[in-house]
């Protein structure tokens, strides 16, 4: 997927958060250690660092909502980086039920809060929670 199309389909999935820019996935798709996965009509960007990777933003169309897109996401991400990372960690909007109920089923836990994080269009500010997850195979959740 190019940045254009990466911030077409971002927008078109977050309808209360900001949409990311092309601009803005141009320059970290640029960046060392940015992973890139796609599958029909979502994405998920992450980057890996010293032995940590993070969910950078996930996005599924509307229309493909509720098919297991985003289980797929994360999962093929932590795969990928199950050898080279010790933990994975991402932010979810504290509103956000379904993705949250997506991350606990992977066995991600709650081990922070950021609060007024997520900047909403029509609303006020949401926490974002930290989750993580340790890289350990024979405790990760299918």
């Amino acid at each position: 997927m190019t940045p254009v199309e990466l911030a077409q389909l971002h927008a078109a999935a977050n309808d209360r958060d900001r949409p990311w820019t092309a601009r803005e996935f141009s320059d970290l798709l640029t960046g060392p250690g940015v992973g890139l996965w796609t599958a029909g009509g979502g994405f998920a960007l992450t980057r890996t660092v010293a032995g940590e990777s993070e969910l950078l933003t996930i996005a599924v169309a509307p229309q493909m909502r509720r098919k297991g897109i985003a289980r797929r996401l994360v999962q093929d991400w932590l795969e990928a980086i199950g050898d080279q990372s010790t933990c994975a960690f991402l932010e979810v909007a504290a509103d956000n039920v379904a993705a949250r109920n997506l991350y606990d089923s992977l066995g991600f836990a709650i081990v922070g809060t950021r609060p007024r994080y997520y900047a909403r269009r029509d609303a006020a500010p949401a926490d974002a929670l930290v989750m993580r997850l340790e890289l350990d195979r024979r405790n990760r959740k299918k």
